[in-house]
Formats: C-alpha cells, structure tokens, sequence
C-alpha cells in the first residue's frame, strides 16, 4: 500500500515519519475507513461503545507502542501523535479509547509499576485481552486533583481497602479493570491501585444523557471497601508525582487528538462544500466559504506544527508540563473554531449527524475539557512565564 499524505497536511509533516511508521498509517487509514467509519454514527447515536475496535486496534499494534515490553517495534512519539490524529479524524471516542488503554492505563503500569507488574499486566492490555479505565476525577475533584483527592486506600496487613468515589471515567462501566489514585490514611500519599472490576464493592455505573464523546462510556465509579491486594498496588506510585508523569505523557497526545478531530470537520466540509449548489454553482466557488476553509486550514497546519515539536521534544527528553501545557491550550482552541466554521459551511444541514461534522462539532467540547481544561494548561503556561503559580 503506497503512502499519501492527507490533502490537510499542507506542509507535509507527515514525510518525517520512517517508511515503517508510514506503513502502519496507511493500514490503519484503511481499517479506520473500512471497519470503523461505517459504524461511527449509529453507534455515536445510541452512545455505544464498538467493541470490536478493541481487538481490530490490538490487532494493528496500537496498544503498548512506547512501552519495552510491548512494543512492537521503535517508534517515535511524532509517530504515536499521528497515530491519535487519524484515529480522531474518523471518530474522537475511537482516540479516546487508544488514548486510555494506550496512554492512561498502560502508562500507569509503565511509569508507576514494578519490573513484575509491568511484565505481568503489559501484555494482557497490549493483547486486548483486558480492557483498562483510570479512575483519577471525582465528584469534587478534578483540576485540584494533586490536593483534592477524597478517594481513600487503608493498609490492611497485605491488602489496601479503597472507599470513595469517581466521576467521568472513560469506559469505567465496561473496563475489566480499572487504575485508581487514592490517598494513603497511612501517609497521606496518592498510590495507584490495579482494580479488577469484578472486585467485590466495585460499581460502575454509565451516565446518561451525555452529548460528547458518545461511544466512551463515561462512568461514575462506587468504591464501597474494595479490598485490593498489596501485589495490585503500582509498587512506584508514591506521591502525585508519579500521576503528573502519566498526565504528562498522555496530553500531548490529546493535544494531536484535537488535531484529528479538526481535520474530521474540515474533511466533511471540504467535500460537502464540492457537492452542495446554491446560486447556480457549488458552495466551494464562493468567496466566503473558501475564507471558512482557508481559515480553518490555517488552524490545522499551525496546530500539527505544535504538536510535532513538542512530541520531538518528548523523544528528545526536553519535554515538561508547560510544554504539553501549551500544546493543548492551542490545539483545542484552535479546534473549537475549527470545528464551529466547518459546521458553518453546511448551514442547516450541519446538524444532521449523517453528514458527518456535528458529531465533530460535539465531540469537540469533552476534548477541550478533559486532560486539563484550557484555564488549568494557560496557568502551568503562565506559571513558566512568571515564576509563580496563580492556581487559586
């Protein structure tokens, strides 16, 4: 299968990828189009998930891609971004679900686990054989994680018993288990916990009635005396610092996600703007249509820009928080009115979820909010800036 760049990326970023990289593009380009695409609105519709993407993805690799044990060969984090940016130009709930089980829940083991854990548990998520949830937000703490934790873990002997609850929880209601942050009463700490969710006192339950990201089913999570064993706990997670570090590694590839869901937008735009006529001539003839698109162009391009070099400078060990901090501040930013002049360029029809930019349009809002909302990443930014933290 031959490599072509998608018409979007206007500078052609993506020729930095090696020719092994671009080989996986393509034949994920295809399973995305082939598989995926057919089924995304009428699942998005009824907020199901798709379950076979678990094993179709697995089955391409894309789970366990930056981690030793699972690797399935070098790669770059350019090339994981662009991994997430395809995904989500076909359907951001797809992103989200690679960026959880890829990122959040692999990344948790990898970054916080020990040699053991991380051999044991590695593989099973890699597989598909087990799909995973982080459970870090509550119902009252989100951005105020790193201090706000109410979830707690006792030490009993050789186990750990959890109480509390969790709000928002990516597939928390479907996971076969569950990475939880809670803080120690021994010492006041946040551990993680590997939680099988057929543990007794574990209840996921999905929310209804939510208009973005439709197919992850967001789940409130009840920890009613969990009882984890100490071999569950992630051996390395001794403080907060070890869930900032998963935080880190995973925004930046939202930030990429971002940029694929723009590209889905302005993707549906351009085409129906080639079909739609008005005035004896297709849309795309007109001036103030083009500037919709220009525009919007001009978003994506500035946006792969960004999230390209800050995911150099992961490869390149330079990344901090303000870096990724930055990288998706400016990307959902520039997606929102991405996504708002796509749907502009259908007039009516751009509510219709068959023509395919709504579901963008919606999707949008969960991105801008999730891994750290726009105010809680221009505050680390200004931190950078200033020297001092403005956080409260």
């Amino acid at each position: 299968m031959s490599f072509e760049l998608l018409p979007s990326d206007f500078y052609g970023y993506e020729n930095s990828l090696t020719d092994q990289e671009k080989d996986v593009i393509m034949r994920l380009r295809e399973y995305l189009e082939t598989e995926i695409r057919p089924l995304v609105n009428d699942h998005w519709a009824r907020a199901e998930f798709i379950y076979p993407a678990v094993q179709g993805l697995a089955d391409l690799g894309l789970f366990g891609l930056p981690w030793e044990e699972t690797q399935p060969f070098k790669n770059s984090a350019v090339f994981r971004g662009w991994v997430a940016l395809e995904l989500a130009r076909v359907d951001a709930s797809v992103a989200t679900l690679v960026g959880m089980q890829n990122g959040l829940v692999m990344g948790s083991i990898a970054v916080a686990g020990s040699p053991e854990q991380r051999a044991e548990w590695l593989p099973k998520f890699a597989s598909g054989e087990l799909l995973g949830a982080f459970g870090l937000t509550e119902p009252l703490s989100g951005s105020d994680s790193a201090q706000g934790l109410r979830t707690t873990a006792d030490r009993d002997g050789d186990n750990w018993v959890l109480n509390g609850a969790k709000r928002w929880i990516g597939n928390g209601s479907i996971s076969d288990v569950t990475v939880i942050w809670a803080k120690s009463t021994e010492d006041g700490q946040v551990k993680g916990f590997l939680v099988p969710t057929s543990t007794p006192g574990y209840t996921g339950t999905r929310i209804e009635n939510k208009q973005a990201l439709r197919i992850v089913q967001n789940a409130d999570i009840l920890l009613d005396n969990v009882v984890v064993p100490e071999a569950n706990r992630l051996q390395n997670a001794n403080s907060f610092r070890e869930t900032a570090a998963v935080l880190r590694l995973t925004r930046a590839e939202v930030a990429w996600a971002a940029v694929g869901n723009s590209i889905g937008a302005y993707e549906a735009a351009v085409r129906y703007s080639g079909e739609r006529i008005q005035f004896g001539k297709t849309i795309s003839s007109h001036q103030l249509v083009q500037e919709l698109l220009a525009k919007s162009l001009a978003n994506i391009t500035s946006s792969i820009g960004v999230v390209t070099r800050v995911s150099e400078m992961l490869d390149e060990g330079l990344q901090r928080d303000e870096h990724s901090a930055l990288a998706k501040e400016f990307t959902t930013s520039r997606m929102r009115e991405t996504v708002a002049w796509s749907r502009e360029v259908f007039g009516g029809n751009g509510i219709v979820l068959d023509n395919d930019v709504i579901r963008h349009f919606m999707d949008a809002e969960a991105i801008y909010s999730y891994e750290g909302t726009r105010e809680m990443n221009t505050l680390i930014v200004g931190r950078a800036i200033t020297g001092k933290a403005a956080f409260v």
